[in-house]
């Protein structure tokens, strides 16, 4: 089993990663927020890893955080939740404020992450209320935001896609935020991303 890997970022985009190891190219399926907390391609990366295997394939899941993978382990843990949901879980909350709707119960919190209906958000607190707390207070310390630059929008609406927006109303959504912004002002996509999610909660 893979549980680290250090090398060289090739690329990287908001549903997953590579890394060059020794010449070796590793796909890595990740989050958005070890997306947001990525080096620029080229530049020496240490990811976290955890090597999820099936009868007809095997995936690397990459966190840039081990307090991140330690509650993707977490999520698959709980009966109903795989690698897909636990992804869109930690893409719609941070370690923190997913631990946090846990530990108290807010169903609706969880349910605000798309994909996460009324019963896997039953079961996540039913299953790991008494484990999430640990959570509470790792999480990893946020970043300066990514770049601004053309392709933001582009990023911005491959990961909204991603995470079980339609397309058309994900699109909507970014516009409608990007007419919101100030004059003058570029947003980043993590920025873009945060928006779009508050907006689903508050929906």
């Amino acid at each position: 089993m893979i549980a680290a890997l250090s090398g060289t970022l090739v690329s990287k985009t908001p549903q997953s990663l590579v890394v060059d190891v020794h010449g070796v190219g590793y796909e890595l399926f990740t989050s958005l927020q070890t997306y947001y907390r990525l080096p620029e391609p080229k530049e020496t990366v240490h990811v976290h890893v955890h090597t999820h295997v099936r009868e007809d394939a095997l995936h690397l899941y990459g966190f840039l955080a081990k307090e991140e993978k330690t509650a993707f382990l977490l999520l698959l843990s709980v009966s109903g939740v795989g690698p897909r949901s636990a992804l869109g879980l930690l893409s719609g909350l941070t370690v923190r404020e997913l631990a946090s709707a846990i530990c108290s119960g807010d169903a609706k919190r969880l349910c605000a992450v798309p994909g996460v209906g009324n019963k896997t958000a039953a079961r996540l607190i039913l299953e790991l209320q008494e484990k999430a707390g640990a959570l509470a207070s790792s999480d990893p310390p946020t970043q300066g935001p990514r770049e601004a630059g053309s392709e933001v929008m582009d990023d911005a609406l491959s990961a909204l896609v991603n995470l079980g927006y339609h397309p058309a109303a994900a699109k909507d959504t970014l516009r409608r935020i990007a007419q919101s912004t100030p004059p003058g002002r570029v947003l980043t996509v993590e920025e873009l991303l945060r928006e779009s999610l508050r907006s689903v909660s508050r929906s």
